[in-house]
């Protein structure tokens, strides 16, 4: 008998909402961040995501739009999209079977990034990424919108 959401089950998406005592705002990046996407890119991110979620993650078959990230990053997994005149566009994102009280395994959404064509994201930016992870999961039940 099972008693916690396996890997090989659909996932629930669902975004990292920053607690009150961390943010008084409670904002929730990766929204925002989409809310800021050309409408293509938005869409597509969407689509994106609930492929991964239903597939469930560790079946799907990235095709370029959903890779397993390494190094620093490792455990992390990241949404590539690419917009207008190559301008690319990330969500990174965090799956979670460890979440309280929640029935399904999370595909949590936590925040984007986006870079000029021919450009990198510095170890800040990904230190700033880190950052938000460890925060959503220094609470159980978790903070998600």
């Amino acid at each position: 008998m099972r008693t916690s959401p396996s890997p090989d089950d659909p996932h629930e998406i669902v975004y990292f909402r920053r607690h009150k005592s961390d943010d008084s705002a409670e904002l929730c990046p990766a929204r925002d961040f989409l809310g800021a996407c050309p409408t293509g890119v938005r869409a597509k991110f969407r689509a994106v995501l609930v492929a991964v979620a239903t597939a469930p993650p560790k079946r799907f078959a990235g095709g370029g739009y959903w890779e397993a990230m390494k190094g620093d990053m490792a455990g992390w997994f990241e949404v590539r999209v690419d917009g207008p005149r190559r301008h690319h566009y990330r969500l990174f994102c965090l799956l979670d079977y460890e979440a309280k009280g929640r029935d399904k395994p999370l595909l949590v959404v936590v925040t984007g990034l986006d870079k000029p064509f021919r450009t990198e994201f510095s170890a800040g930016d990904y230190a700033a990424v880190r950052a938000l992870g460890d925060e959503y999961r220094n609470r159980n039940p978790r903070s998600i919108a």
